[in-house]
This record gives structure tokens, C-alpha cells and sequence, in this order.
């Protein structure tokens, strides 16, 4: 198995998961080579993304503390479905993106999520254009097939999304496309592109590049999730995922009236996803337990959500983990997990060889000894910190081999985890100050 993965390894790899780890983010590549535990999690979203290459869709929660590697399941998961065949959109929200809003930030939203459009062939986005191209390339073998010009061919795989919201100029864009391609003309297809990534800001300018009378916009950017994802099958490809990070910027508004309005575009793909409206397409969420569950400002302070992600009571009275419910709770990484981690992460900086591992088993023993003295079990419930140190640690020891890990581990600084998703930290909603102010009051 090692031998196998030090083939595997290449220095690409090896640079971007170390630089990556040290800098406390989420490696955007080579994520088989560090993954631990968590199985079940990972066998429920596989089932999932079967169940939207089979037609069908997915909603989930994903909710884990501060540090607990949630980021890093949501990248594990769209690596799996990009192997799976389908087309990934993924981004985090912040304070100018959000999926509700009255000034552009949902727009704004669409747009990095169109910009990191990935496929497998393309796993670092900007997929877009490859995406359409492929689509074309099937109109025009359907075309020469039929014996028909590739303009009705395109037409006829996208007469189903005319009736959907958007459909109809959704599809004269792609029509448009092809007119460029045809004809050499870049700028059309250029226009094209940056109306399907929701970069035309006004309708003027796209109905003069164009010739259509709409854009995504704030109020229809959950619409064009459901046309791009009949879309991209019709290119080719299984179905769409949506990953969404940093949710917790939905808790921080401080005007409830925008909160609740978010909070009802989540209801609204929750229920297309269970109900069987949405086809083709999986939404994956991710964000901290006070997101969810405060009732004064997380998602169970709206009731129509709560109902529907409430925990399941008999698993609860069981004793158990129902891993089909909207919401999965990340299991804690185990000290034995954690101790396989820092192995694989040995290993990666050895670049697979282990001829040049830098400590023996017995430092990452002594290490986690250490980290557990330090920060109790905090050292494997928010392993972040810990992740960085050993990094860390093995970066010193490879720029100076003189010193012995003995005399290091004793020193490495490792502290508990630190939320920064501070509920009091509020993000004004489009200048508005807030109507709850006063609930976010301290003595």
C-alpha cells in the first residue's frame, strides 16, 4: 500500500497539502493520501450522489464544530463526486454572498460558484466553457445523426428547460454560443459565457450582447441551480453538486428579516430535494452547531426547518446515528484516527518514501502525549491546531536535521481551537443596522 502510494504521490501534491495544512486550510488536491475515519459519512453522501446520477436529488446538512474538519469532508465528498462523474459548483459564503439578498450578493454568490465550476478532467475550476463545449460537440453528433442543422438539434435537448424559470433564454444563450463557435466569433462566445456565470450586472447590456431579456439575478439564482444541473446531463455528465461552506455568515446578519429570507431559500431547496421537484442535483452544506440549532438566530428559529432537520428521536433514544437525515453531525476523529493521520501526514512530507520519514512512530505517540497534556481531548474534537503543529514540527526537522525530535516536541505550542464565528461579530444587511441588535447585548 505505501509503495503504491509513493507512486501516487507527486511533488505537486506533496507541496500543496503541506503549504495548505501549515497555512490551517483545507488542501484543494491529494486528499486520499490523509484521509481518516468517518466512513460511515462518506458511504452515506456515496449513496447520495448515486441517488442524483440516477435522477434523483440531495440535500444535507453538514455540521461540525470550529477546527473539526468540516471543510476538509466537503472537499473529500466533491472529490468523489467529480470521480462519479458529475459537475461540482462550490464556495464559501461571506458577507458580500449570500443566497438571499436585495443588492447582488446572491448574484455575487453565483458567480464563484460558476467561477470554480469543476469537472474531472478540470478539478480546479473554470470548467464552464469545457461543460458548453461538450454539450455542442453532443448536438452536433445528434445533428449529423438526424441529418438536421445543429440549431434545432440544440433546440431539441433543450426543450425541457423551457419550462422551467429562465429556460427559454437560458437555452437562446446556448444557441448563441454556437452561433460564435460556428462563425469564429469570440465576443459572442464570450458574452455567452459570462451570462451563464452571472456576470452581466443590468438587462440592457445582456439583451444588446445577447438578444435576451433577463439575467441571473438576486431573485433567481436557485432557478438557474435547477436549469444548469438539466444542463450539464444533457452534456454528458452524471448531474450537479452544490457545495456551500461557511454557512455561519447566515447566522452573523444582524437583521433578522434577512436571516429569515435565507433561510427560506433553504427551506425552498430542502423541499425540491425531498419532495423529488429538483432532478439531477445535490446541495451539501456546510456550518457550525450554533448555525443550526440556536433558536434565536440559527436555523431552528425558523419552525418549518426546524420540523424538517430535527434529529431523529428513536436513533436519539438508540443510542445511534441515522446517516440519512438531512443533517450529519461529523464524528469526532479517535485518538487511534488521529494517531493514522499524523502516520499519513509523515508520510506525504516524505513525499511516499519512507527511507526519508523525519520521526519514528514513537514522536507521534509522544506528540499526541503532548498535544492531550496541553489541550485535553480538544486535540482530537478540533484537530486543526494539532494538524498544524505536527506540519510544523516536521518542517524544522527537515530544514535542520542536526536537531532531534526529542528536544522539539516538548516546545510545540499547541492551543485549543478558537471560534471565529462569534455570533456578536453581526453582518449588516444591505446598510441596514439591524432589528435585533439588542438580542446580541453583553454586560
Amino acid at each position: 500500500m505505501r509503495s503504491d502510494q509513493a507512486q501516487r504521490l507527486r511533488p505537486r501534491e506533496r507541496d500543496a497539502i503541506i503549504q495548505s495544512l501549515r497555512a490551517g486550510v483545507t488542501p484543494r488536491t491529494g486528499l486520499q493520501h490523509i484521509q481518516v475515519g468517518r466512513i460511515r459519512e462518506v458511504q452515506s453522501l456515496l449513496r447520495d450522489i448515486e441517488r442524483i446520477g440516477d435522477g434523483g436529488s440531495a440535500f444535507r446538512l453538514v455540521i461540525g464544530e470550529f477546527g473539526s474538519g468540516k471543510s476538509f469532508f466537503l472537499q473529500l465528498i466533491r472529490t468523489i463526486a467529480l470521480e462519479k462523474g458529475l459537475v461540482t459548483l462550490h464556495a464559501d459564503l461571506s458577507p458580500d454572498r449570500r443566497l438571499h439578498a436585495t443588492n447582488g450578493q446572491a448574484r455575487n454568490l453565483y458567480a464563484e460558484l460558476l467561477r470554480n465550476c469543476s469537472t474531472r478532467t478540470k478539478q480546479d475550476g473554470n470548467a464552464l466553457t469545457s461543460v458548453v463545449e461538450r454539450f455542442i460537440t453532443n448536438a452536433r453528433k445528434e445533428a449529423d445523426t438526424k441529418n438536421i442543422n445543429v440549431t434545432t438539434a440544440i433546440e431539441e435537448r433543450l426543450n425541457n428547460l423551457s419550462e422551467l424559470v429562465g429556460g427559454y433564454d437560458f437555452a437562446k444563450v446556448i444557441s448563441a454560443y454556437w452561433q460564435g463557435y460556428e462563425s469564429g466569433n469570440d465576443q459572442l462566445k464570450d458574452d455567452a459565457v459570462r451570462w451563464l456565470r452571472g456576470e452581466f450586472t443590468t438587462k440592457t447590456d445582456a439583451r444588446n450582447a445577447l438578444g435576451v431579456r433577463a439575467i441571473v439575478d438576486d431573485a433567481n439564482v436557485y432557478d438557474h441551480f435547477k436549469l444548469l444541473s438539466l444542463f450539464v446531463r444533457q452534456a454528458g455528465y452524471a448531474g450537479l453538486l452544490v457545495n456551500l461552506d461557511e454557512m455561519v455568515n447566515l447566522y452573523k446578519l444582524s437583521s433578522q428579516k434577512a436571516r429569515t429570507s435565507n433561510y427560506e431559500q433553504i427551506l425552498r431547496m430542502l423541499n425540491d430535494c425531498l419532495q423529488g421537484s429538483a432532478e439531477y442535483l445535490g446541495f451539501l452544506l456546510g456550518g457550525t452547531p450554533d448555525f443550526l440549532l440556536d433558536p434565536r438566530k440559527g436555523l431552528y428559529s425558523y419552525e418549518a426547518l426546524q420540523s424538517r432537520l430535527a434529529e431523529n428521536s428513536f436513533a436519539r433514544a438508540a443510542g445511534i446515528v441515522d446517516y440519512s437525515s438531512p443533517t450529519l453531525h461529523l464524528a469526532n476523529l479517535s485518538p487511534e484516527e488521529l494517531l493514522v493521520l499524523l502516520r499519513n501526514l509523515r508520510h506525504v512530507f516524505a513525499s511516499g518514501d519512507q527511507c526519508k520519514y523525519l520521526v519514528p512512530d514513537d514522536a507521534l505517540t509522544a506528540f499526541l502525549a503532548h498535544c492531550s497534556q496541553r489541550i485535553g481531548d480538544a486535540y482530537f474534537r478540533t484537530p486543526r491546531n494539532t494538524i498544524k503543529a505536527f506540519v510544523d514540527l516536521l518542517a524544522v526537522l527537515e530544514q535542520s536535521p542536526e536537531i532531534q525530535w526529542s528536544q522539539l516536541v516538548s516546545q510545540v505550542h499547541v492551543t485549543a481551537e478558537n471560534n471565529t464565528d462569534m455570533p456578536e461579530l453581526t453582518i449588516p444587511d444591505d446598510g441596514d443596522e439591524g432589528d435585533d441588535n439588542l438580542t446580541t447585548f453583553r454586560l
